[in-house]
C-alpha cells in the first residue's frame, strides 16, 4: 500500500479566476516521470470552482473522463451538442474517442467541488460517447470496459466496514470523512484528498473512523 496525502498533490488551476486544482498524478507543468499513472488511471484531479468560474472549451482525445460532483452543480457542454447539469451522487462519463471538445463551468451561486478522473483506454479511436448515471447507489459497480476498470462509491457510517473486490491493483480516494484502509500487512487512516494505491489488492477493507461518516471512491483494475 502506497499512501499519497492531500498535501502531496500538485497545485494547479487559476486561483485568480476562481479555479483551484489539486492533481494526484504528473500533470501539466508538474512533470514527474515516476508518477504518470496507476493501472489505467492517469489523472485524479480535485477541482474547486467559484460561482461563475469554469474551464473554457478545450479538446480531449483517447481518454475516458469520469466525474464525481461533491458539492454544487457542474454544467457540462460538448461539441456533440450535449448540455447537462451534473449533481452530487451522479456519475458522468465522457469517452473522448478520436476527439471531442467540452466546456465545464459553475453556473450556480455556490462553490462547486468535484473529482475528475482520467483513464487510458485499451484501444484508441472511435466516436465520442457520453452518459450520466443519476444518483448512483452506494456500492453499485460502474464498469469502464474500455479502460479495464471498475468504479465503486462507498458511503460508510461511523464504524461501518466494506471489503474491496480482489484485483491486481486498486486505487482508493477519500472524498469526505476519515477512513481506515486495512490490508493483511497494513492499516492506514486516510483523510479527505488522501489516496492509497494497492497492488495485489486482496483482502482489503475500508472503515469510517468515528465519529463522522465517510465517502470513498475506489477504482479496481482486474487485469
Amino acid at each position: 500500500m502506497d499512501v499519497r496525502r492531500a498535501a502531496q498533490r500538485y497545485p494547479g488551476g487559476e486561483p485568480t479566476a476562481g479555479i483551484e486544482s489539486a492533481h494526484a498524478f504528473s500533470f501539466g507543468g508538474h512533470y514527474d516521470p515516476d508518477n504518470l499513472r496507476f493501472g489505467s488511471l492517469i489523472a485524479c484531479n480535485e477541482e474547486r470552482l467559484a460561482p461563475g468560474a469554469g474551464f473554457a472549451e478545450h479538446p480531449h482525445s483517447h481518454t475516458e473522463i469520469v466525474t464525481w460532483v461533491v458539492e454544487g452543480e457542474l454544467t457540462h457542454e460538448d461539441s456533440t451538442g450535449r448540455a447537462t447539469v451534473v449533481r452530487p451522487g451522479d456519475v458522468q462519463r465522457l469517452s473522448a474517442g478520436e476527439g471531442v471538445r467540452h466546456v465545464e463551468r459553475n453556473a450556480g451561486g455556490v462553490p462547486l467541488v468535484f473529482v475528475q478522473m482520467w483513464l487510458a483506454p485499451g484501444e484508441f479511436g472511435g466516436a465520442p460517447s457520453y452518459e450520466v448515471v443519476r444518483a448512483l447507489p452506494a456500492g453499485t459497480p460502474y464498469a469502464l470496459p474500455r479502460a479495464d476498470a471498475v468504479l465503486h462509491v462507498h458511503r460508510l457510517s461511523p464504524g461501518e466496514r466494506a471489503c474491496l473486490a480482489p484485483a491486481s491493483r486498486a486505487y482508493v480516494h477519500v472524498v469526505r470523512g476519515e477512513v481506515s484502509v486495512r490490508t493483511a500487512d497494513d492499516d492506514e487512516v486516510l483523510s479527505p484528498g488522501d489516496a492509497a494505491r494497492l497492488v495485489d489488492a486482496g483482502g482489503v477493507s475500508l472503515a469510517a473512523v468515528r465519529p463522522r461518516p465517510a465517502e470513498v471512491l475506489t477504482w479496481s483494475f482486474p487485469g
